[in-house]
């Protein structure tokens, strides 16, 4: 209805290939962003909802973002939506703050092989117990997710590695995830908004 506050709705989507955002704000409860399908970068960005406020199956790096959840019961950061291993799609979350209210999940499975990566992420003490959540549990999508952080910090961060299968990542396994190619950015990010 016109005029509910925290409601679903969808405040931007993005579909088109190649896009950067700098500085941008999002603002919205659930479903903020929809990262729906393409390459994009979001810089210096602030990004506000409730559940799944950034979701879609984009390829998709933010680098230094604000991440600020209003969630009053219950509510998650990201769902991905990657169906098939062969996809290159994904969530990268680099240099990042995580603020506002929880419990809150960081990644949720909504493909069968979501793919989610915080790394040098600060977490504000609003992380939900086990960090991550497959999305149905009768999927098994806990098997086939990939979910990692690396080097994340904050009272939140330990929570991100409260399942099993949420991955510790090391230099080698965090660097596809980190840089620039990920999103192939070398070919169209311009060097002054890196």
């Amino acid at each position: 209805m016109p005029g509910m506050q925290g409601w679903q709705a969808v405040a931007f989507r993005i579909s088109g290939d190649k896009a950067v955002f700098s500085g941008c704000g999002f603002y919205g409860a659930q479903d903020t962003l929809c990262d729906d399908a393409g390459r994009h970068y979001f810089k210096e960005c602030y990004i506000e909802g409730s559940i799944d406020f950034i979701f879609g199956n984009g390829r998709s790096m933010y680098k230094d973002c604000e991440l600020h959840s209003i969630a009053s019961r219950f509510g998650s950061i990201a769902a991905h939506g990657r169906t098939c291993p062969e996809e290159k799609t994904g969530f990268a979350f680099v240099g990042c703050r995580v603020t506002g209210t929880g419990p809150l999940y960081v990644g949720r499975a909504m493909g069968q092989y979501s793919r989610i990566v915080y790394a040098y992420t600060y977490f504000d003490a609003l992380v939900a117990h086990g960090g991550w959540d497959d999305w149905d549990h009768k999927s098994n999508k806990s098997k086939t997710a990939f979910f990692g952080v690396y080097n994340c910090y904050g009272p939140g961060a330990a929570a991100t590695r409260g399942v099993s299968w949420a991955r510790a990542l090391d230099y080698d396994s965090a660097h596809p995830f980190i840089a620039k190619s990920f999103v192939n950015g070398r070919h169209w990010i311009a060097p002054r908004d890196a």
